[in-house]
């Protein structure tokens, strides 16, 4: 597929980091523009992960149309390489019966999927995984590296050499493509992506440091007011364990800690925050470095998004 725009295939993307304030900013750009909205949020496409997600309440689906929200139960995996087909499906549906289309979400991966491929074509066997796993556990970390080495005589690519699952992963590649991982890397910078032919606009609502962590504070606040415990408990029941990516969302796992005896139900509030806190940093840093050129705009007054998609 060329990547030339398709004449009228747009796509508006509205970002921003944990509690910027992203909903009610969608909720009246949707509204403006008559728009339907794509969650691009790693944690709304749970059922039943609705007070720990901050999920849109009923009246603001009722507001305007959401997609891929609560598409899966809290056992199933989700990743990025489904969720790109899924997204275009939903945006080319929105757009053949005339709406403008919007995505709304802070999670980098999913974002990603608007930008650039997703997901390589590289399939590591049970056995290459198993091999690899072998190696890590008789001799630790050293002797993957050691054994990446040998295999990229050029150089290993930037890979962060003392994190053991991204050392495997990289391992279990090479050895499964026969190829280097700057080769891989080419291959995947050359892919085709399920958004290529649009034309993506871009925004980021941002707000000043103690705003945020006002804001912070008080979404905690009113998560643990309105059940955050009793949801987690009964989500358990339902298999969230069994999703580590869901298990080890913010809000959620430390709550998971408090209901299994690990921490004091009086830390609670406090470990979230600070949590989100430290996301916030990172996807800050993500936004910054990952990110196309965009507008960025202050969301600390009204939400008033008429000038949100600009050019």
């Amino acid at each position: 597929m060329s990547g030339a725009p398709l004449p009228g295939r747009v796509l508006h993307v509205l970002t921003g980091c944990t509690a910027v304030g992203k909903t009610e900013w969608a909720l009246r750009w949707a509204e403006a523009n008559s728009a339907e909205i794509i969650s691009c949020d790693s944690m709304l496409f749970y059922r039943g992960m609705d007070i720990g997600t901050a999920k849109p309440q009923p009246s603001d689906l009722a507001r305007v149309r959401h997609h891929l929200v609560d598409i899966r139960d809290v056992s199933e995996p989700m990743n990025a390489a489904v969720y790109a087909p899924l997204a275009l499906a939903a945006a080319e549906d929105i757009m053949g019966r005339g709406h403008a289309v919007l995505a709304v979400g802070g999670s980098g991966f999913y974002l990603g999927s608007f930008f650039g491929p997703v997901a390589d074509a590289v399939q590591v066997p049970a056995e290459v995984r198993t091999r690899v796993e072998a190696l890590l556990g008789e001799g630790g970390l050293g002797p993957l590296v050691s054994e990446l080495g040998r295999l990229n005589p050029g150089g290993l690519a930037g890979l962060d050499t003392r994190n053991p699952r991204r050392v495997a992963a990289a391992l279990g590649r090479c050895l499964a493509s026969g190829r280097t991982l700057a080769e891989l890397a080419a291959d995947f910078a050359r892919a085709d992506h399920p958004f290529r032919g649009w034309t993506v606009r871009l925004a980021r609502l941002d707000l000043a440091a103690p705003a945020l962590e006002a804001r912070i504070a008080a979404r905690v606040h009113e998560m643990i007011r309105t059940g955050l415990v009793d949801e987690v408990r009964g989500l358990m029941g339902r298999g969230l364990l069994s999703n580590p990516s869901a298990a080890r969302a913010i809000g959620y796992r430390e709550t998971i800690e408090v209901i299994e005896g690990r921490m004091p139900s009086e830390a609670l509030a406090e470990a979230i925050a600070r949590d989100t806190r430290a996301l916030v940093k990172k996807q800050r840093t993500w936004f910054r470095t990952q990110l196309p050129a965009h507008t960025v705009i202050d969301s600390g007054g009204p939400a008033e998004p008429s000038g949100l998609f600009l050019g």
